[in-house]
């Protein structure tokens, strides 16, 4: 018998009470829980009531300008409030429940933990997914909660097996199914992202599998941006209805998300990987990787130079949220749409230099960036409690206003 309507909701809040999941705070009798809302400090102070500098802030580390302190400086008043996971291995995949908490994906070991949003409070494993192959930069790339969760308990992942990326579903504790297989893998190239419209369509963001040829190939599911239902077939309104490809010539999506109008936004690498591309998706264009050529669409935006290493991107109202790794710095931009047309604005540098390098980020509904770090991954700094997990609040004042 299938459980509906307040008591299927008080089913849920009786599984996630038991330690898999918190619960939900819906339905009949069910309690919402406290809003936490952390304001982190950067100035290396530690106090609990600062929050991340507006780009026009100055820098409050006077040896050098315009950076924020090294993140292995300690603070002089307890433990830092935005770090709500330590000594997690390659987080990258990471998605928010109904509840306000987090699932986060381990690439190299297919394990799924489950983040509070305060600091300090235990991190569960709720599963770990078999068959995932890490090697080169494949693994568990991804993770998607399906937009009827409280219905249906469905996560996606995008992950790598020994013959190919694909896109499963599970439950907590049913076997995954297969959405979308057959993407190809490679050495190297092997991104992927995952991201639900306000319409319950799902894209899919693929790498080229070290193969820039793919990325143009017409019939390769490889270096492009798919679009699919939530059981993997082509969705309504693609440019070839048969066909999941939405838009193609990328090198690796690295991060996927959608505007405040609803239209979706991707960042790459550039050529060579130089300046970071981002791009408001357009159904059908070619983003002109590996060689730009008469009719490719150029970037709408790219971060100032030496930002380079792009790991994510997330959108809080008109505001656009990017990480360099290279940089180790989150950058924002405003989005305007005139005459139904978005364009992105410059980008400021709100955070450099704290946490390292920075990959995976995602913004939540009441205002809070959850961050994770990529610190192991043999071109950081990594300190003991690396990787970590972190949730920010943007600052209320000059352009980085949440």
């Amino acid at each position: 018998m299938r459980v509906t309507g307040a008591v299927r909701v008080r089913a849920i809040g009786l599984l996630l009470a038991g330690g898999l999941l918190a619960a939900c705070g819906t339905g009949a009798g069910a309690q919402t829980p406290p809003t936490w809302v952390p304001k982190p400090d950067f100035s290396g102070e530690g106090g609990p009531n600062t929050t991340v500098p507006s780009p026009r802030a100055p820098s409050t580390n006077p040896s050098v300008p315009g950076q924020s302190p090294s993140p292995s400086r300690p603070s002089s008043s307890g433990p830092d409030p935005a770090i709500v996971a330590t000594k997690l291995t390659a987080p990258t995949g990471l998605t928010l429940l109904p509840d306000g908490t987090a699932l986060v994906g381990e690439r190299t070991t297919g394990r799924i933990v489950q983040v509070q949003p305060r600091p300090g409070q235990p991190v569960r494993t709720i599963r770990t997914l078999a068959g995932i192959d890490a090697a080169g930069d494949g693994g568990l790339l991804d993770l998607a909660v399906s937009p009827s969760f409280l219905e249906d308990d469905l996560i996606y992942a995008y992950m790598t097996t020994a013959t190919d990326n694909r896109v499963v579903s599970f439950t907590l504790n049913g076997p995954p199914t297969p959405v979308l297989t057959g993407i190809p893998k490679g050495a190297t190239g092997n991104t992927g992202r995952l991201l639900f419209d306000e319409t319950g369509v799902l894209y899919v963001g693929t790498g080229d599998a070290g193969q820039p040829a793919l990325a143009e190939n017409a019939t390769s599911l490889a270096g492009k941006v798919l679009r699919v239902t939530a059981i993997g077939r082509p969705a309504p309104g693609n440019p070839d209805p048969t066909s999941p490809i939405f838009t193609r010539g990328h090198q690796v999506v690295d991060g996927l998300c959608l505007d405040a109008t609803g239209e979706v936004v991707e960042v790459e690498p550039g050529p060579n990987n130089s300046a970071t591309e981002v791009n408001i998706l357009h159904a059908g264009a070619d983003y002109g990787y590996p060689a730009q050529a008469a009719g490719t669409r150029p970037p709408d935006a790219r971060l100032p130079d030496g930002q380079t290493g792009v790991g994510g991107c997330a959108t809080i109202g008109p505001l656009l949220f990017v990480t360099s790794r290279d940089a180790t710095a989150l950058l924002t931009a405003a989005v305007t749409t005139r005459a139904g047309s978005s364009s992105i604005g410059n980008f400021t540098t709100v955070l450099e230099g704290r946490y390292g390098r920075l990959l995976t980020v995602v913004a939540a509904p009441d205002g809070a960036l959850w961050l994770t770090t990529a610190n192991r991954d043999g071109h950081g700094h990594p300190i003991p409690a690396d990787e970590r997990v972190l949730r920010i609040t943007p600052s209320a004042g000059g352009s980085a206003q949440a």
